[in-house]
């Protein structure tokens, strides 16, 4: 093929009977050059670090699209990554630690970074085991993938809950507060279902379920008790 040089390398076994083993590794050392330019092969290990941050970020942007309106199914599980749930992990971590100066004085200092941290990563990882024993057919980081970008609606809460707390409190400005942590509460939790519902077999789909809504309660209890200014 004209502008491409392919190199075959045969595998073998060296115990037994080659023929079987035998397979090919077709190396691209040239790109094609065509006026077709959706033919073309880009190895992603010569491309400016620039396109690659900014195509993790578009993938990323694009899941947090998913989470916020859940329509296709597949859409956060083709290609997993953490990186979305690291982000949002470390956001909500931060906004929740308590006040180091406030939590001297008095036992009110809210949780700790690395206590939301450990909420959040050992929370999923609860969540997958249970899935994976109940027959589950999603893998380990497909399932960590989806719940930890499911934690978008409860961290837009949590930001609200916080711009609120800025404000003298009264009781409608905690109402307000309740009513956004329920909300984000509710939409994590259909989200994720959503998301994972089909991998359980329908017999045990509800016994799934409720760890899911147990975590997100957590998480959304959490939010609503966080009485930092």
């Amino acid at each position: 093929m004209e502008g491409r040089n392919d190199t075959k390398i045969d595998t073998y076994d060296d115990f037994g009977d080659s023929d079987s083993l035998q397979g090919e590794i077709t190396v691209n050392t040239l790109g094609s050059r065509k006026h077709d330019q959706s033919s073309i092969e880009f190895n992603t290990l010569d491309e400016p670090i620039r396109d690659t941050v900014l195509r993790d970020l578009k993938a990323v942007g694009l899941k947090f699209y998913h989470v916020l309106y859940p329509k296709e199914k597949q859409s956060l599980l083709k290609e997993w990554d953490l990186w979305g749930p690291l982000i949002l992990c470390t956001f909500m971590a931060m906004i929740l630690q308590g006040s180091t100066a406030k939590a001297e004085s008095s036992n009110d200092g809210g949780p700790e970074f690395a206590e939301v941290f450990v909420i959040v990563w050992v929370g999923s990882v609860i969540v997958t085991v249970n899935s994976k024993l109940l027959g589950g057919n999603i893998s380990f980081f497909q399932s960590v993938c989806v719940l930890g970008y499911c934690l978008l609606p409860t961290a837009i809460a949590l930001v609200i809950c916080k711009i609120l707390l800025l404000a003298k409190q009264t009781a409608i400005l905690f109402a307000i507060r309740l009513l956004m942590t329920v909300i984000g509460f509710g939409w994590a939790t259909f989200a994720s279902v959503k998301f994972l519902g089909d991998s359980q077999p329908p017999s045990r789909k509800a016994l799934a379920v409720y760890p899911i809504f147990l975590f997100y309660f957590v998480i959304s209890w959490l939010i609503i008790s966080h009485s930092q200014s």
